[in-house]
């Protein structure tokens, strides 16, 4: 905690490792809290994962017991919305209701004023009666202007309530604790009113904000954001949670779409369109269009169309040597004045446009706020023509198949072009190099040389806190199996050596197993073919994680088979027998498509060494960053799956009383490996301490190993199974 203070004193970022269940969260709060009190400064703690934002909660009001902070927990308008409008909707109602308060507020001022000038004309005074006669009409003017927008304009009752109700009572029962948003939906609910809009007029000066990572990392919500809390950004610091996420989140929030039916939209807008700019804005946009049209239908291969379904599926238009596919075609098929004068006047026109569907949609012409397809696609297609060929920037054009009941003929293939940002500091360099200062944690976050260099952070303040459990209660087993490259999956005695040793595992462990695996396929073809003698639990992609894990948990002695790239590997808790023996199988390294490929080069470009060993399936063999020599791979692919696999075993041994084992099952996590097969072990890539506990073993002898742990802390009830 004082290096944490001393660090935000010095407007120094922060990147604070510490495992799972060690009080993180509390070490970061306690001090940035004591900071910003003393400094007038508002601390933002933010997370992607909702069991965190929970903790938080939790962890806030635990606070205000002891000593009293005003903190607001801040969701996003389509969660707390009660009419259910969208942004734009949302943003005219507020305008046109705001219009009809200040109208009968001048209205009231009116009649105070006209009152007492009678009563001054009533003793005698002709210039009050002159007077008074200016006001009436004045007041005939807005009596009539407020007919008017009661009659003919849309208004949100909720948003009416907040402006002219006393809310003294909201906010008082608001600071009085620390109040979710189903709290504040719930009260907005029984008296009328909007929570969205209340959370957003009490959020000013708040000693603490619990929020979501897109309130800082969309650089147009981050703007409002501040502007809600009253702070300039060197005011604000932000405590970002699970923090490893912040890399694959910062290029989310980075990434530009375009979908051909938007273009469409947008062809059918301007052919409506009475204004001599249309032509040429459909001209230049319907080019686009159907260069899209051309770049995907000549990027399929032979039958690859045919595979296609409702899923967005990537084809690769990107070349080494000149444009992208797409831009190539646009610039072949386009004839006109010049694109990008004609493009400029689209923008002008599709502006305008915008306006007038604000208007309309004020003055009650419509019932909802038509939304300008122009717009979207003219403002994508300059960013496409501007961008797609700048470093860093992945030009990818995706398809899928149109469902049933959409815009779109069912079965129908269309496509989507898309902006794919590969470095995430793009993003974040701004944003951390604007904030007075940042606390990134998580109990993955080291190599923090990789995590400075990604994020673009300069010279921040590392702290780093291993296992602090103790030591006997937990064992770490990298299993000497085979070394489940993609070529060997199907193997049949590479299945036989995996299945019997999560035999193992489940048999010999008192409680529930958790096994991950490389892909949900993976976790599939292990749920059929591994006989534990229990309940067998196997998560999909799509199904409801949550119902899932509470029904494993209910369960005793049974194994729960999932992806280590799905919802359970991090951010759930499993405590107790809910979960005692985590394994990890094979190194489940992510889908390595072209966007993946792309991601790797600009590492590479940006960090190391283009001819370094990026593609070639494995090496970062040491802890940290003795070279650049393979930094797209390592930067991109190798850090992230430990990061992922870490995260899994850390799902067991989450208290002082609790106790579990940790399973890596594949030959790389072994000591052995990096000996024999240097180019592919990833032990070095955990951290030393980590490595230290790692026992290397043969799968025959695990359940050995597990029997003598389990019987050493004493987790059998009564006899223990016998080998």
């Amino acid at each position: 905690m004082g290096t944490i203070y001393d660090a935000l004193d010095e407007k120094r970022n922060v990147l604070f490792e510490g495992a799972t269940g060690t009080g993180k969260t509390l070490s970061a709060l306690a001090p940035a809290l004591e900071y910003a009190r003393e400094t007038n400064k508002t601390v933002v703690i933010t997370t992607n994962v909702h069991q965190q934002m929970r903790q938080f909660v939790r962890e806030a009001a635990a606070i205000t017991d002891q000593e009293p902070i005003r903190a607001v927990v801040f969701q996003g308008k389509a969660s707390m919305c009660h009419i259910d409008v969208g942004y734009e909707e949302c943003q005219a109602l507020r305008d046109t209701t705001r219009e009809l308060v200040d109208a009968e507020e001048n209205m009231q001022e009116l009649e105070d004023q006209q009152r007492a000038l009678l009563e001054e004309s009533r003793d005698g005074s002709a210039e009050a009666a002159d007077a008074r006669g200016a006001v009436m009409d004045e007041l005939e003017s807005v009596e009539a202007e407020i007919e008017q927008l009661r009659e003919e304009r849309n208004v949100c009752d909720h948003y009416y309530r907040n402006l002219t109700a006393d809310t003294d009572a909201f906010y008082g029962w608001l600071y009085d604790d620390v109040r979710t948003p189903e709290d504040v939906y719930g009260y907005a609910e029984r008296e009328g009113m909007c929570g969205y809009e209340l959370l957003k007029e009490g959020m000013e000066g708040v000693d603490l904000v619990v929020c979501n990572y897109h309130h800082l990392l969309d650089s147009m919500i981050r703007e409002q954001f501040f502007r809600w809390l009253g702070r300039d950004p060197e005011d604000v610091i932000a405590v970002f949670d699970e923090a490893h996420n912040v890399e694959d989140a910062a290029r989310d929030h980075a990434r530009r779409t375009l979908t051909e039916t938007t273009l469409d939209q947008a062809v059918e807008e301007l052919e409506t369109a009475e204004d001599p700019r249309a032509e040429g804005a459909l001209n230049v946009l319907d080019t686009f269009r159907r260069a899209l049209v051309e770049a995907y239908d000549e990027a399929f291969d032979f039958g690859e169309r045919e595979g296609v379904d409702e899923d967005w599926y990537d084809l690769s238009i990107d070349n080494d040597d000149a444009r992208d596919d797409l831009t190539l075609a646009f610039l072949q098929n386009y004839s006109g004045p010049g694109f990008r004068e004609e493009l400029d006047r689209t923008l002008d026109l599709a502006r305008e446009l915008d306006q007038s569907y604000e208007e309309a949609y004020k003055n009650g012409e419509t019932t909802t706020r038509q939304e300008c397809q122009t717009l979207q696609a003219a403002t994508f297609v300059e960013a496409w023509l501007d961008e797609s060929a700048v470093e860093g920037q992945y030009p990818v054009v995706s398809v899928r198949r149109a469902e049933e009941g959409g815009p779109r003929e069912a079965g129908e293939i269309y496509g989507r072009a898309e902006l794919y940002t590969c470095i995430p500091s793009s993003v974040t360099a701004d944003l951390f190099g604007d904030l007075h200062a940042g606390v990134l944690m998580s109990a993955t976050l080291r190599p923090f040389d990789v995590t400075e260099d990604v994020l673009g952070l300069a010279d921040p303040e590392t702290l780093a806190y291993g296992p602090q459990f103790p030591e006997e209660r937990r064992r770490t087993y990298a299993v000497d199996g085979p070394a489940l490259f993609a070529s060997k999956r199907d193997d049949m005695q590479v299945q036989s050596t995996v299945a019997g040793a999560l035999e193992d595992a489940a048999r010999f462990t008192p409680g529930n197993t958790l096994a991950f695996f490389p892909s949900y396929a993976e976790a599939e073809r292990y749920h059929q073919r591994v006989d534990t003698g229990g309940a067998t639990y196997l998560d999909r992609p799509g199904t409801s994680a949550k119902e899932l894990r509470e029904r494993f948990t209910d369960d005793d002695g049974a194994m729960l088979f999932t992806s280590l790239w799905g919802t359970l590997a991090e951010g759930v808790s499993f405590d107790g027998d809910d979960a005692r023996t985590v394994a990890v199988v094979g190194v489940p390294y992510p889908h390595l498509d072209d966007r993946m490929d792309a991601v790797q080069e600009a590492y590479d470009a940006e960090f190391g060494d283009d001819d370094g060993a990026a593609g070639r399936g494995g090496s970062g063999s040491s802890g940290g960053r003795d070279d650049d020599e393979g930094a797209g791979w390592r930067y991109a692919v190798e850090i992230p799956t430990v990061r992922k696999t870490r995260q899994a075993l850390g799902r067991v041994v989450r208290s002082p009383e609790d106790f579990g084992a940790r399973i890596l099952l594949d030959r790389r996590y072994t000591e052995r490996s990096e000996v024999e097969m240097t180019d592919y072990s990833v032990r070095g890539t955990f951290p030393p301490e980590e490595r230290r506990e790692m026992v290397d073993i043969d799968p025959g002898k695990l359940k050995f190993a597990l029997l003598n742990f389990y019987q050493d802390v004493e987790g059998y009830d009564g006899d223990p199974p016998r080998p």
